[in-house]
């Protein structure tokens, strides 16, 4: 059974864009409310992902379910027959978020960014 797809508003251009549109990939990794904004960041601002490099770097062992999630948002994916070395040199497939998809991921971003400020003001 396919999931709903979550419902947003679009944000206006001033708001929830700030740190997403100014900051540095360090600062959006570091600072990134949960794990599939931190994948979705680093897909947007860094490079690729494999499923191994996912668990190093971004703290996601499970990017095979990720990359759903984020196609849940509208975001279209490229699955690549591509292959990349895993950790005993052996190849495994590649994920790639194409630049045509790079403003929605943005969007995407900012609403995941402005959700997390959102519960931190309300817990305060």
């Amino acid at each position: 059974m396919k999931k709903a797809a979550p419902q947003y508003q679009q944000s206006s251009p001033s708001h929830g864009h700030s740190i997403t549109s100014s900051a540095s990939p360090d600062v959006l990794l570091k600072q990134a409310p949960t794990k599939i904004a931190r994948v979705l960041a680093y897909f947007r601002h860094v490079g690729d992902l494999n499923r191994f490099e996912a668990a190093r770097l971004v703290g996601d062992t499970c990017l095979n379910s990720t990359i759903p999630d984020l196609e849940d948002y509208g975001l279209v994916f490229e699955h690549l027959p591509e292959r990349s070395p895993n950790h005993w040199g052996e190849p495994c497939a590649v994920t790639r978020l194409p630049a045509s998809q790079y403003d929605r991921a943005d969007k995407v971003l900012a609403l995941m960014f402005s959700r997390s400020k959102g519960h931190k003001e309300a817990a305060a």
